[in-house]
């Protein structure tokens, strides 16, 4: 499988960190690959790491990975986008005040599973948050499916707004992954992009 890691890219404008959720081995047919794949045609920094352990994560491990390529991101611009644990992972993140997230500029949160279903999967109950007593470091966006079966509740009930985050709730997106239908997503390229664009559900 192509690795989207890359250091030191000269001249870049944007540095961007991708980090995928629970059971992800990075599929090529995954809307993360394909993000990663594009911006880097587009000569922009992508560090698109393959998290330890996906199918049983530890979430001190994951939040130390986090730490290590945040710290090596270079750019004008640095950008996270974070789906499904992961995006839970840049919350615990936040509530840890990891060092290097005051340098990040903008975040994109792509459905969050909620604490009720976390706390009942095992390999990841750990990732479930007590509390959302806590300031997100920067701007950030919330983007959900309406009916995502890993949050019944509503992302935005659940995280939008209790953390004060505007969110974008996709009609029929699921968990906006590949079982939904989540390959090629034109909408979120354009947001990595240009931070004031909107991000709609994919095509067709």
């Amino acid at each position: 499988m192509t690795s989207y890691d890359t250091d030191g890219i000269a001249g870049v404008q944007r540095a961007f960190l991708i980090l995928h959720g629970w059971q992800n081995h990075r599929p090529e047919g995954h809307w993360q690959h394909w993000l990663a794949g594009r911006l880097g045609e587009l000569g922009q920094q992508v560090v698109y790491p393959q998290l330890p352990d996906p199918d049983d994560p530890d979430l001190d491990v994951w939040l130390a990975e986090v730490a290590r390529h945040l710290h090596a991101l270079a750019g004008a611009e640095r950008v996270v986008v974070a789906h499904s644990a992961s995006a839970v992972l840049w919350l615990h993140a936040a509530a840890r005040r990891l060092p290097g997230l005051a340098g990040v500029d903008r975040v994109l949160l792509v459905a969050p599973p909620s604490a009720s279903v976390l706390a009942g999967l095992p390999e990841i109950a750990g990732f479930a948050l007590a509390e959302l007593d806590f300031t997100l470091p920067g701007p950030t966006l919330l983007v959900a499916g309406d009916d995502d079966p890993y949050c019944p509740e509503g992302a935005d009930t659940v995280y939008g707004g209790p953390l004060g985050v505007p969110t974008r709730i996709l009609p029929g997106a699921g968990h906006l992954d590949m079982g939904a239908g989540y390959g090629p997503w034109p909408a979120v390229l354009d947001w990595c992009l240009d931070g004031k664009a909107e991000i709609t559900a994919r095509a067709g």
